[in-house]
């Protein structure tokens, strides 16, 4: 969550990955896995950003939390009305690092939530979380030293479709991941939680992907019908044209035959001007047998005033000179 919030205010541009963030008191005394940062210290925030996903560093976390927020409270209120937003229900932080602490808690679906949220919403992401080494340099009153920050996703090296997200462990909560992976054009999540060790949190994941990958079909209707362009009434145009508001996905988890899908296109004969670019002028609906998979809208792709006298007067000359 606190990456999500990071990559939204990128994203609102409200800090850019070259903004450089001095490292608090408080920051550089969080405890549990951190990459040493020390008060006064400054990183950029790309920097950063490395720091958290690749070695999930407590106090880089915090330093992120102040340099965006103030303060790591307000960065807090933050991160729990993201969770409510996104329907965590069973989500509630007290902190931006996921030290253990009384009332922090969350649960599997709603970690699968966040997930989806920052793979889907921010695949940048993904640029980081798939480093598997890399060093950062320290810069300190005593010099410049090196850091190496070592990835502990270790999907990235065993499983062929992997491309993140991220681990976590704490003596409560035991070993943890929330594991995406990319196969055939499909995106999985899976997450893992309380597992003995690293090895069985690794294998798990596998199998949750690997009966995802077995189950999961998905049908993309990449060369959609071409569109015909509709008889305006009473415009200044006699015709306007039209597209789709959207490419039709679905996912089917029941090991479907998508190849039988069928299409049926409802549209008007004519329409009355005014038409306004990006309204509804009708669906497209896509049927598997009998089962509605799901339904795209088509757009009017431009505008048509009302003609006025002088668009009929023209309109006219223009066929007389055509006859003559």
């Amino acid at each position: 969550m606190t990456l999500c919030l990071i990559f939204d205010a990128i994203e609102k541009k409200q800090i850019a990955l070259t903004d450089e963030v001095t490292v608090s008191e408080y920051a550089a005394g969080m405890g549990g896995s951190q990459v040493f940062l020390e008060a006064g210290e400054v990183q950029t925030v790309e920097t950063l950003i490395k720091c958290i996903s690749i070695a999930s560093a407590n106090d880089a976390c915090v330093a992120m939390a102040e340099f965006i927020c103030g303060s790591e409270e307000e960065f807090v209120a933050q991160m729990n009305q993201k969770a409510a937003d996104l329907g965590m229900k069973d989500t509630h932080f007290v902190n931006c690092c996921g030290l253990s602490a009384d009332g922090h808690v969350t649960s599997a679906y709603d970690i699968g939530l966040m997930a989806r949220e920052l793979s889907v919403r921010h695949p940048q992401i993904h640029d980081y979380c798939t480093i598997w080494m890399e060093n950062i340099i320290h810069r300190t009153k005593r010099g410049d030293s090196e850091f190496g920050l070592a990835n502990t996703n270790k999907l990235l090296k065993q499983y062929p479709y992997a491309t993140g997200l991220k681990t976590g462990y704490t003596s409560a909560a035991k070993y943890c991941l929330a594991a995406t992976a990319e196969k055939d054009g499909i995106k999985l999540i899976a997450v893992l939680m309380a597992a003995p060790d690293i090895k069985s949190r690794t294998a798990d994941a596998q199998t949750l992907l690997n009966y995802g990958f077995s189950v999961c079909r998905v049908y993309q209707d990449k060369n959609p019908s071409p569109l015909p362009h509709i008889a305006v009434k009473k415009g200044e145009k006699d015709t306007v044209a039209l597209t789709y508001e959207s490419e039709m996905s679905y996912v089917s988890t029941s090991g479907e035959d998508l190849g039988q899908v069928t299409k049926k296109i409802r549209l008007p004969k004519s329409v009355t001007a005014p038409v306004k670019q990006g309204d509804p002028a009708g669906t497209v609906t896509y049927y598997l047998g009998k089962k509605k998979l799901g339904r795209i809208n088509i757009l009017y792709a431009d505008s048509v005033k009302h003609a006025a006298f002088t668009d009929y007067f023209l309109n006219l000359l223009q066929k007389l000179f055509l006859l003559t």
